[in-house]
C-alpha cells in the first residue's frame, strides 16, 4: 500500500484531475467511486461521489483524507483504480491475492502549449476551471447534425446562443454512455424517441451510437407536428442516417413497435411521460431514459390533511408535485424489474426540468404478469391522496 500511497501524492502533486475506482469486489457497498478535485472557501477539497445500487453518496475531504479513502477503498472492495494528473495517467490493479500492479505513463496532452493549464490554488493545479471542457462531442470539429441544426458553424465552432444547448446533447450522451453496455450487440438495437421534438438529442443518440460507439440501430422519433417529422426526416437523410426515421404519432396510442430495447422520452408533458414509461415496461425495455415536464396530474390531486400548512402554498405545492410524482414514477419503475436513477440532467440555472429518470433493467427479472404490484409507494399515495397515471395503468394491466 505504501507504493500506491506514493503514487497518489506524486499525483496529486501534478495537479491531479480525477481518480475512478471500479471492478468492486461486494457491488453492495459500492460499484464505483469517481473524485474530482473543487475549489471551495476553505481551499481546495477533493469532491468524492460513490455509487451504490441506485443511489448516489457526495462527500469532500481534504488531501490528507484522500489518500486514506483511497488506500481503504482499493484494501477493502476495489481492485482498480485509474488516477489522472495534467502531466500522468496511472492505472493501478490489484490482484486476488493483494499484488497491486501500477503502469504510469505521461499524457501527451501534457506537451501541448496550454495543455495542462488549470486554476491555482495553494499552487495546486485544479482542472476544470479556466481551461476548454472535453466533451464527448468536441468543440472545433464539425460533425454533420450539429451544423444541420444550426448548433455549429461549418468549421466546428458552436454557435453562441446555442451552447447551452450543446452541453446539453454531451451531458445525455454522458449518461447513455454509462449505461451503453446494456445494449445488444448481436442484432440492431431498437429504440423510440417519444416526443422527440427538433430531435437534437435523438441525432446526437445515433450519432453517438452507431457512428462513434459503432452499434447497429433502428431509431424512431415520434412527434405530433408534422412540419418537425418532416424537417428531421429530411435531415436524417441528408446525412445518410438510413436507420433513423421519424414519424407523426401519440405516445399514448402507438402501436408501431411489438419489442423495444431503449426508450427515450425528454419533456413529453404531464401524462404523456407516464404512457411512455408504461410502453417501455411493456416491451420490456432493457434502458429507459425520461426527463420528465409539467408534472401537473399530482398537483390537482394531492390533498394530504397532514401537509396542508405547506401545500397551501401554490408553488411550493406545484415543486413538491413535480418530484413527488417523478419519485413514484421511479418506484414503480423499481417494482417492475428496474435499477432506477433520478440523476441532475443539466444545471438548475438553464432549466428547473432538469431531471432524469434512467432505469436499466435488472437480469433475469421480467416485468409482473399477473397479480398486483405490491410496495411502500402504494402507502405512501394513499396518503397523499394522489394516483398518477403510470400507477393507475400498471394496476390495470395486472388486474386483467
Amino acid at each position: 500500500m505504501e507504493e500506491l500511497r506514493k503514487l497518489a501524492e506524486e499525483m496529486i502533486g501534478e495537479g491531479l484531475q480525477r481518480v475512478i475506482l471500479s471492478n468492486p469486489i461486494k457491488a453492495e457497498e459500492g460499484s464505483k467511486v469517481k473524485i474530482t478535485p473543487v475549489l471551495l472557501k476553505g481551499g481546495l477539497r477533493f469532491q468524492e461521489t460513490l455509487y451504490r445500487g441506485t443511489q448516489v453518496f457526495h462527500c469532500n475531504c481534504t488531501k490528507e483524507e484522500l489518500l486514506e479513502r483511497l488506500l481503504a477503498y482499493v484494501r477493502d472492495n476495489f481492485r482498480q483504480a485509474e488516477l489522472v494528473s495534467d502531466a500522468y495517467t496511472a492505472t493501478v490493479l490489484i490482484s486476488k491475492k493483494g499484488k497491486i500492479t501500477i503502469k504510469k505513463k505521461r499524457r501527451e496532452e501534457a506537451n501541448k502549449p496550454g495543455g495542462t493549464e488549470g486554476t491555482k490554488c495553494n499552487g495546486q493545479a485544479v482542472p476544470g476551471h479556466n481551461r476548454v471542457k472535453k466533451y464527448i462531442l468536441e468543440e472545433g470539429h464539425p460533425i454533420d447534425f450539429l451544423v444541420g441544426l444550426g448548433v455549429q458553424t461549418k468549421d466546428g465552432q458552436i454557435v453562441k446562443s446555442k451552447y447551452d444547448k450543446f452541453r446539453q446533447i454531451n451531458r445525455y450522451l454522458e449518461f447513455i454512455g454509462d449505461i451503453v453496455k446494456k445494449l445488444p450487440t448481436d442484432r440492431p438495437v431498437r429504440i423510440i424517441d417519444f416526443g422527440c421534438g427538433k430531435a437534437y438529442l435523438t441525432f446526437a443518440m445515433y450519432y453517438y451510437l452507431h457512428v462513434v460507439k459503432g452499434y447497429e440501430l433502428s431509431v424512431t422519433g415520434l412527434d405530433l407536428k408534422e412540419d418537425v417529422i418532416d424537417f428531421c426526416n429530411t435531415l436524417a437523410e441528408k446525412f445518410h442516417y438510413e436507420n433513423l426515421h421519424f414519424e407523426k404519432g401519440d405516445i399514448g396510442t402507438y402501436e408501431g413497435a411489438e419489442s423495444v430495447d431503449m426508450v427515450v422520452t425528454l419533456h413529453a408533458c404531464d401524462t404523456a411521460t407516464d404512457h411512455a414509461l408504461y410502453k417501455a415496461v411493456k416491451w420490456g425495455a432493457q434502458v429507459i431514459m425520461a426527463v420528465p415536464c409539467c408534472q401537473h396530474e399530482m398537483n390537482r390531486q394531492l390533498a394530504c390533511p397532514e401537509l396542508s400548512p405547506i401545500l397551501k402554498y401554490g408553488i411550493v405545492k406545484e415543486r413538491m408535485a413535480a418530484l413527488m410524482t417523478d419519485a413514484v414514477r421511479a418506484n414503480l419503475l423499481e417494482e417492475m424489474g428496474y435499477e432506477t436513477q433520478i440523476l441532475e440532467f443539466i444545471d438548475m440555472e438553464h432549466t428547473p426540468k432538469n431531471l432524469l429518470i434512467r432505469a436499466v433493467k435488472r437480469s433475469g427479472i421480467r416485468p409482473r404478469s399477473g397479480g398486483r404490484p405490491k410496495g411502500a409507494i402504494r402507502g405512501t399515495t394513499d396518503f397523499l391522496h394522489a394516483k398518477i397515471t403510470l400507477q393507475r395503468l400498471l394496476e390495470e394491466e395486472t388486474a386483467d
